[in-house]
């Protein structure tokens, strides 16, 4: 096995920062936690493979003006791949999908494939890829620190009911912080163990069904060695006498400009639009077009 078998933090891309020093970078981290939850209800909301095109493209386009090469962020959902297309595969199979307007492409004893199933799993990749993408995308321009105050800052207003605005934020960043903390922890178990002999079935294709089966005994030193950076975490705070967010100042205050206005109202036209892609003719045409190639 090569070495770059073992690299997982590469392909973990969730909570990682790339300081570019572009526009997206300087913008309001208000601005773009507002984006970002936009684009998942816009995308999670629609079923449009149109309008998911259109979110993709949005994404596409702020990797862009944010200088992040396109290969590392599509490196982000490269080890998904198999478990997607196991989702893939059992929904184009087990949910039925075909009407008597769609063109049959193979069928055998129950299963059906059809265009709409066709459809279906190009929705589910789109929609995946939207999300996926999008979240790394506000990672990768946002610190740790500015989502921790920004969230604070747009959650500030619900502490009237009772809501730990502070508590919240700071478990958000923790939350962000551990991830490729444990990709990291899970690369240096399996050269340890790989040192030992064990086979992780690494550079064979698509059985992932058997990789998997031999991650499951990295399970255990991997919840424990997350646990002990938990505690050590504890212990940190309580030295530094954290209490809480009550009655704590802040430092920290954040100004909106005139681009950040702007470009969050790009954002919202935008995702207008992926919401309005279904109800129109647009994706009545992509389905068009898939059954004219498949045909």
């Amino acid at each position: 096995m090569s070495a770059s078998e073992f690299e997982l933090l590469r392909t973990v891309t969730l909570g990682q920062y790339l300081p570019t020093a572009s526009p997206i970078h300087r913008a309001d981290p208000r601005v773009k936690l507002v984006a970002g939850m936009l684009l998942v209800l816009a995308v999670t909301a629609t079923s449009s493979l149109a309008g998911l095109t259109l979110a993709l493209a949005l994404v596409v386009a702020g990797f862009a003006v944010a200088r992040i090469p396109i290969g590392y962020a599509l490196s982000g959902i490269k080890p998904m791949l198999p478990f997607l297309a196991l989702l893939g595969i059992f929904q184009a199979i087990a949910i039925p999908q075909n009407d008597a307007n769609t063109t049959v492409y193979w069928h055998w004893a129950f299963i059906t494939l059809t265009a709409r199933d066709a459809l279906a799993v190009a929705l589910l990749f789109a929609k995946f890829s939207a999300l996926v993408w999008g979240l790394s995308l506000l990672s990768f321009t946002t610190t740790t620190t500015e989502l921790t105050h920004g969230t604070e800052h747009l959650l500030r207003p619900l502490q009237r009911i009772g809501l730990p605005a502070h508590e919240f934020a700071l478990t958000l960043n923790v939350a962000l912080r551990f991830i490729p903390l444990l990709a990291q922890e899970t690369e240096r178990l399996m050269k340890a163990q790989a040192s030992r002999g064990a086979d992780f079935g690494a550079g064979r294709g698509w059985n992932f069904v058997r990789r998997f089966r031999k991650l499951i005994p990295l399970l255990v030193p991997l919840i424990l060695a997350t646990l002990q950076r938990a505690e050590d975490l504890i212990l940190a705070m309580e030295a530094r006498c954290y209490t809480g967010g009550k009655g704590r100042t802040h430092l920290v205050h954040f100004h909106a400009r005139t681009a950040d206005y702007a470009l969050l109202a790009l954002v919202v036209v935008v995702l207008a639009a992926v919401m309005a892609a279904g109800i129109g003719s647009a994706d009545t045409l992509v389905w068009r077009a898939i059954s004219t190639i498949w045909r």
